[in-house]
């Protein structure tokens, strides 16, 4: 996980990128760490409140469409995902 943040971080520079919003998942176990490094606020959405968590939801959706969900996108390459 914090691999890859780190790579969003350094793709969307500080201008783009300026908080987290994720939720109580085992992937952000270590978000002190991300929070520490980057120095970017991180909050947790509520559990069940798909809102608090807009553009993870859309772009969950989105990715779908492509995907289907049991795809390991660790193994995809950039050229298939643009």
């Amino acid at each position: 996980m914090f691999l890859a943040i780190s790579s969003l971080y350094n793709t969307l520079t500080n201008k783009l990128l300026k908080t987290f919003t994720v939720g109580y998942s085992k992937e952000f176990a270590r978000y002190e760490q991300v929070k520490d490094e980057f120095e970017i606020p991180m909050y947790f959405a509520e559990a069940y409140i798909a809102w608090q968590r807009g553009i993870n939801e859309n772009s969950n959706g989105l990715l779908r469409e492509f995907f289907p969900r049991k795809t390991n996108l660790a193994k995809l390459t950039l050229d298939k995902l643009t």
